[in-house]
């Protein structure tokens, strides 16, 4: 095998040393005859072209020499056979030179044929293009009429529209001059209104101060009374420590002084009551109390769900209980406010608030329950009156979408937050913002105490800020985007729910963070999801993203109890009502769940 291979190999190489040889000495040879090819296909034409005139002008045969000629051809001496073979020589050179003048001069007459058809081309196509230019010259020329037409238009036009605009700021001018008067009257009136107002402030203050003055010399004296009467004092055994009595048999007092009794009451209610704090206004009518608020002793744990609603007609975002603790009020992404009454463990419709222009993002009541602030997607806050249906007043301001809206301690103030990284005071009296606070993160909650507003952002920090200075008093870092703020009532604790499923309780007097609660299964549905303190401050209440509600002991930081009820979506939102006794979940389903 090895054998036979080596021969067939030798002979494929000296072919291919052949075939590289020819290759080569055909591109050695080809290039010296590439000129004579074309110059030898040339001269055939010619040649062939010098034929065909030849013939044309080829004498007839036989007819060359008359006969007359002939006999003198005849009668030639020895040398008339040469004769006529030079002639006919010379007659074939000159044949030949007159058939190469005459193919000359052919070759030069196709050419100049040649020469003229294209000139004739191009002379055709120069003319053409010259009447496109004139075409086209012809229709600029129209267009530049037009046009000159339009800008004499146009110069009339701002001629007549400078007129008018002199004429629009002559009378601005006017106007202006007319405002400023309005405005120095408005001040100077103004003025006036405040110095009437002291005035009456003033002696309304003195009037009070007189009355007061009475009324303390009344009781001094009714005091100085009833100390010079006799009062016995006994003990009893049966009763746990000491206690007062007055025996009907043994004591013969009269009755205390209604005005003393009325002391007494008011000193026992003071504790429990919200007294009614005036705006900026001056000289406004005798201030009203509040109705008392329930106080909660301890908050009892949801266990089982009282009644389902599907109160909106899509998610819910927003619940609050009002003081009174029968009054519940909850928002939606469908633009309303529906009011329920909670009546024999069940929500019954009350009232529906309209008005709101967007997606509700927060509820609140002020401390009288008689009017609703709710924050809005359209950029502005809006407050109602409970039994009016709409809006009373809209706080605009905002350039982004309003995420909390909340009272401050008294019904005319309130705070919002937005997302333009603005967090606002307002004075409600006058539907005006007092201030302004520039944040470097949108604010997602708020929520305020005396002199305290403090305010949860996205980029994971809860602000502190002092209404009564300019700057941030305090910043305390979380882990995660802060969904909401819950204030307990005593003002000494803070609950914040953040995105990294954790709740955190806040203590205002150390400001550092004393529990932090997880649970497995609790995440935050949402950037809005709201967590809340019971009343009593002993548990934290937050809804998961499965739909369940979640209650951790704030003491010991145990989880107390998960509830799995109705809810099939994610909880926005909860509120544990001022008594302790029910508590009320908001879902992205549209669904509202009272528990008890």
């Amino acid at each position: 095998m090895a054998g036979r291979g080596a021969p067939a190999g030798l002979a494929a190489r000296w072919k291919r040393h052949i075939v590289r040889q020819l290759r080569q000495r055909d591109r050695t040879q080809k290039a010296l005859f590439l000129e004579l090819v074309p110059a030898y296909n040339r001269l055939l034409e010619k040649a062939e072209l010098l034929a065909r005139f030849s013939e044309k002008i080829q004498p007839e045969p036989n007819d060359v020499t008359p006969a007359s000629h002939q006999g003198l051809w005849e009668e030639s001496g020895p040398d008339s056979d040469q004769v006529p073979g030079t002639l006919r020589v010379k007659w074939r050179e000159e044949e030949e030179g007159l058939r190469l003048v005459c193919g000359e001069m052919a070759y030069q007459v196709v050419e100049k044929s040649a020469a003229l058809g294209a000139l004739e081309a191009e002379l055709e196509q120069r003319q053409s293009r010259l009447a496109e230019l004139e075409a086209r010259v012809a229709q600029l020329q129209e267009e530049r009429t037009q046009q000159a037409q339009r800008v004499h238009v146009r110069r009339a036009r701002n001629a007549a529209q400078r007129a008018a605009y002199e004429a629009l700021r002559a009378h601005a001018g006017v106007q202006e001059a007319a405002l400023r008067r309005l405005e120095e009257e408005a001040r100077e009136l103004l003025e006036r209104l405040v110095q009437h107002k002291a005035r009456a402030a003033a002696e309304r203050n003195l009037r009070n101060e007189r009355r007061e003055r009475a009324k303390q010399a009344r009781v001094s004296q009714e005091l100085k009374k009833a100390a010079k009467r006799p009062v016995s004092i006994s003990e009893s055994p049966s009763i746990l420590g000491y206690a007062v009595r007055e025996p009907a048999k043994t004591l013969a007092l009269a009755a205390e002084p209604e005005s003393l009794e009325s002391e007494a009451a008011e000193k026992l209610r003071r504790p429990f009551s919200f007294k009614k704090r005036r705006g900026h206004s001056v000289g406004g009518a005798p201030e009203q109390r509040y109705q008392s608020i329930p106080v909660c002793v301890a908050a009892r744990l949801p266990t089982w769900t009282q009644d389902v609603v599907d109160a909106h007609l899509s998610e819910v975002n927003a619940v609050c209980f009002g003081p009174n603790s029968s009054l519940l009020a909850t928002g939606g992404a469908d633009s309303l406010i529906h009011l329920w009454n909670v009546v024999g463990g069940h929500l019954k419709a009350h009232q529906t608030l309209e008005g709101g222009g967007g997606s509700i993002t927060s509820v609140d009541f002020d401390p009288s329950g008689s009017q609703v602030l709710a924050a809005t997607y359209n950029r502005a806050a809006q407050l109602w009156k409970v039994g009016e249906a709409q809006s009373k007043e809209t706080l605009s301001g905002h350039t982004d979408k309003v995420t909390a809206a909340k009272f401050k301690l008294t019904r005319h103030e309130a705070v919002t937050g937005s997302r333009d990284r603005t967090v606002k005071e307002w004075d409600l009296g006058r539907a005006y913002c007092s201030r302004t606070i520039n944040v470097l993160s949108y604010c997602n909650d708020v929520v305020c105490g005396d002199h305290l507003i403090i305010s949860g952002h996205n980029d994971q920090k809860i602000r502190f800020w002092d209404s009564r200075g300019p700057r941030c008093t305090q910043v305390i870092p979380v882990q995660g985007r802060v969904t909401s703020l819950s204030l307990s009532h005593d003002q000494l604790h803070l609950l914040s729910c953040s995105r990294d499923d954790t709740l955190k309780v806040i203590d205002l007097r150390v400001s550092n963070i004393r529990q932090v609660f997880r649970a497995e299964g609790f995440k935050c549905g949402s950037d809005w999801t709201k967590a809340v303190f019971s009343p009593d401050r002993c548990y934290a209440l937050a809804g998961s993203w499965d739909g369940a509600l979640y209650i951790w002991d704030v003491d010991t930081g145990k989880l107390e109890s998960s509830l799995r009820g109705p809810h099939c979506a994610a909880v926005n939102a909860v509120a544990w009502c001022y008594s302790g006794t029910h508590v009320v979940s908001v879902d992205q389903a549209r669904k509202v769940v009272l528990w008890h």
